[in-house]
């Protein structure tokens, strides 16, 4: 029997008891989560934008199209230029795409975007510029309030998104985009 398969066989008779999972009794600030959320967002390279109503989300869509930009809106009742195609690779020119979000965290400025509302689970990665929409009322203080707000179907997908993209070095340089969106808008629906 070799070295390997000795440190392996006495591993595997190796034995503990359970433990239990830490309780965690924190109790979260919810003092103006929209406050929070923002500075989060702030601190993650995000941009957090305050509306009203979807037109004004609309305005900021028709603004980027006006500047020759692909917009993909993915929310229903707002239009972009582009139609989500059947191939995920016809997604790698879009400038602009507009996603709903379930919610957003306070505690690090994440939103969570399922697949259900993007077509493609490349969708919010591959485009230029990434925007979500959130409404203000769904807003948890940290990720233990919204871990368990997690509702997915066997097989289906979804991320926790927070500014973005971003990658550093061992020189520290941050590069931002690297590996998905160079920016990020959250509309904050009220």
């Amino acid at each position: 029997m070799s070295s390997r398969d000795q440190i392996l066989q006495a591993l595997g008779q190796i034995t503990l008891p359970d433990q239990p999972l830490p309780v965690i009794d924190v109790e979260p600030n919810t003092e103006d989560l929209p406050g929070q959320y923002e500075a989060s967002l702030a601190k993650v390279g995000g941009t957090l934008v305050r509306v009203t109503s979807l037109d004004e989300i609309q305005t900021y869509l028709n603004d980027r199209m006006e500047e020759g930009g692909q917009v993909m809106s993915l929310v229903e009742g707002l239009t972009g230029n582009r139609e989500l195609n059947e191939q995920a690779h016809d997604l790698r020119d879009v400038d602009h795409t507009l996603v709903s979000a379930e919610f957003a965290v306070a505690e690090n400025g994440a939103v969570f975007i399922k697949d259900t509302v993007t077509g493609h689970r490349v969708a919010p990665y591959i485009t230029e510029h990434l925007a979500a929409v959130v409404k203000a009322d769904t807003i948890y203080p940290t990720m233990h309030q919204a871990a368990p707000a997690i509702d997915l179907a066997p097989g289906s997908h979804g991320a926790f998104i927070a500014g973005p993209s971003k990658t550093a070095d061992i020189e520290q340089a941050l590069v931002i985009g690297a590996h998905g969106a160079s920016s990020m808008t959250v509309f904050l629906l009220s």
